[in-house]
């Protein structure tokens, strides 16, 4: 069958008017229904302004039992209106055919008002129909998003209390246990923090280290803990190691840069070093914690009372702290969360971070007294005030770097988490400063 459509562009000249696709000799290509000139086509138009009947789709073309299939409905100005359909036609002209073409006529006007207009066909059923389809849409896409959170919140849980029970027996067997968990930790850790530094958020303004420098710098970290526990300081050791890596990364091929040696160093200060200090909370803090209750009925093949020390127990404070300071944020956070806390990370609010002091200093404080460490009270709230402040900043400092890498996680290993440096960043900066302030502010440890 064949087609005359009045829609594609390549159909039409300058004016509007549509080509014929069949030009008759001698005489213009663009050429009216019926070729008789007749009278001016306003008393058809107010004659047909009612609205018609609504036409099937297949109506609307052109069909071989309809004669003169080469000449095509001519229309350029805007002249009359068909109910709710805009009629364009050059009035001026030539007129619609009357008599027997008279209904052919009219059949094309239809037609051509259909195919320039298809949104005006059936405009209420086809407004009702359309705000169901989005309607039902946006319920499946909400509910879908509400799966999607309550299957991610259920990992959160599952896998969150996996980790607090293994971090739990990981303080409490202390030793060569602890520390080798902790180096462990260290090297995944060391490694997420090279892989950001290399990737392309960072290195459009900078040069990231190469890559056996970062691998090095990993295992380095990762003996820090080690060589904390055997020599008890790790002062000259990363002193040592952080000379060597800086002349790796001056003697390598190509143009050393200086964004290269300060991401090194400070990778190992932030992954190796730091780490570091809860290793020396947990094993050099080794004064027993004697009115602790807990250890007097401590069994005798565990360790017994002398087992309860002042750093085992400053460590479970400390990291029951943190897990305080961060579930009450976000719980706050969710529930009353309106002013932003800061740029680098959008989520957090200070109405959350209220709950999570608030949450932080009564589990320092309801530990104190489980585990009579330590005896005053306010320095029990010192404590808890310490450990929060301290989480929350290396938090901030973890989010800046994921920000400027562009990257929402560190890595992928922990479900429902994201990588280690996701789950350590709270910790980071919390040994260091819960070591010193039990060695200088505490005397006697606190006991």
């Amino acid at each position: 069958m064949a087609r005359h459509s009045l829609q594609h562009p390549q159909n039409r000249n300058q004016h509007g008017l549509v080509k014929s696709q069949h030009p008759i000799p001698n005489k213009s290509a663009y050429a009216p229904i019926n070729s008789q000139p007749l009278m001016a086509t306003t008393s058809f138009c107010q004659r047909h302004r009612c609205s018609p009947p609504p036409l099937p789709l297949p109506s609307l073309c052109f069909c071989p039992c309809r004669p003169s299939p080469s000449r095509t409905l001519v229309f350029n100005h805007p002249s009359a209106k068909l109910g709710n359909w805009d009629l364009l036609f050059d009035g001026n002209r030539r007129q619609l055919g009357l008599g027997r073409n008279r209904v052919f006529a009219r059949r094309r006007v239809i037609t051509a008002v259909a195919r320039a207009e298809p949104e005006h066909l059936g405009d209420d059923n086809a407004d009702q129909e359309v705000h169901k389809g989005s309607k039902l849409s946006s319920n499946e896409d909400v509910v879908s998003e509400h799966q999607q959170k309550a299957s991610q919140l259920k990992k959160r849980i599952v896998f969150g209390s996996g980790i607090g029970l293994s971090v739990a027996v990981v303080v409490l067997a202390g030793g060569w246990v602890f520390t080798a968990a902790v180096a462990a930790a260290v090297f995944i850790g060391a490694r997420e923090y090279f892989e950001l530094v290399r990737s392309r958020g960072i290195t459009e303004g900078m040069t990231p280290p190469p890559r056996y420098v970062s691998r090095v710098c990993s295992v380095i970290c990762a003996l820090m803990p080690l060589v904390t526990l055997y020599r008890g300081q790790i002062d000259v050791s990363v002193t040592s190691a952080s000379f060597f890596v800086a002349i790796a990364l001056l003697l390598q091929r190509g143009n050393p840069r200086f964004a290269q040696l300060s991401s090194t160093m400070f990778g190992l200060f932030y992954c190796g070093y730091l780490p570091c200090f809860w290793v020396k909370l947990r094993c050099g803090l080794a004064a027993p914690a004697l009115h602790t209750r807990i250890g007097a009925a401590w069994p005798i093949l565990l360790g017994g009372q002398a087992h309860w020390t002042v750093g085992l127990v400053a460590t479970l404070i400390s990291f029951s702290s943190i897990i305080a300071a961060d579930t009450y944020a976000f719980v706050g956070g969710k529930a009353f969360g309106r002013t932003p806390l800061t740029s680098v990370s959008p989520k957090k609010t200070w109405e959350g971070a209220i709950v999570g002091l608030g949450g932080c200093i009564a589990t320092s404080v309801v530990l104190s007294r489980i585990f009579c460490w330590p005896k005053s009270l306010l320095s029990a709230i010192a404590f808890g005030l310490l450990n929060f402040f301290a989480s929350v900043f290396g938090d901030l400092t973890e989010s800046m770097i994921k920000r400027d890498a562009g990257v929402k996680d560190s890595g992928s290993l922990i479900p429902g988490h994201g990588g280690i440096l996701d789950r350590m960043d709270s910790c980071m900066f919390t040994g260091a400063l819960a070591y010193s302030f039990v060695k200088t502010f505490l005397p006697m440890y606190g006991v």
